[in-house]
């Protein structure tokens, strides 16, 4: 048998992608079992129904992933994050979820989440150069 060789794929192709994905899928449902994997997509829209903020994440395995939370300039200071994220938590709970996690930057929003119940549990500095990359969790009731 031929020994394999490494590409670094300049233009990947999506189905090989997904079958990468697909195959660690498998592979950690082998050994943990099933994990009721789901996305979360909230939007925040205003009077026009135009996307003004939204919360992108998922759930597996009792937890929820918030990949993205973001409001637009002109709607932030008036809860709209907190509203988003609340609803995220609230429905993650309903899908069994018992925490949650995130990650941020320090020039983003730690002390929101932090406002929030998150606590610190990892962190990454010069990521970028001069700035810090948090890891938040949170117990969900």
């Amino acid at each position: 048998m031929k020994q394999p060789r490494i590409e670094i794929a300049a233009e990947p192709q999506p189905d090989e992608i997904e079958f990468v994905t697909q195959q660690i899928m498998k592979f950690n449902s082998s050994r943990t079992g099933e994990d009721n994997y789901k996305p979360l997509v909230i939007f925040l829209r205003d009077s026009d129904n135009h996307v003004v903020g939204g919360l992108i994440g998922e759930t597996y395995w009792q937890w929820l992933y918030v990949d993205v939370l973001w409001v637009h300039e002109s709607f932030r200071g008036e809860g709209y994050g907190d509203a988003l994220l609340v609803a995220a938590e609230q429905e993650a709970v309903k899908r069994g979820c018992q925490y949650a996690y995130l990650d941020t930057f320090s020039f983003q929003a730690p002390e929101f989440y932090q406002k929030r119940g998150y606590a610190v549990f990892g962190e990454l500095p010069n990521f970028p150069q001069g700035y810090r990359r948090y890891f938040l969790k949170k117990e969900l009731h």
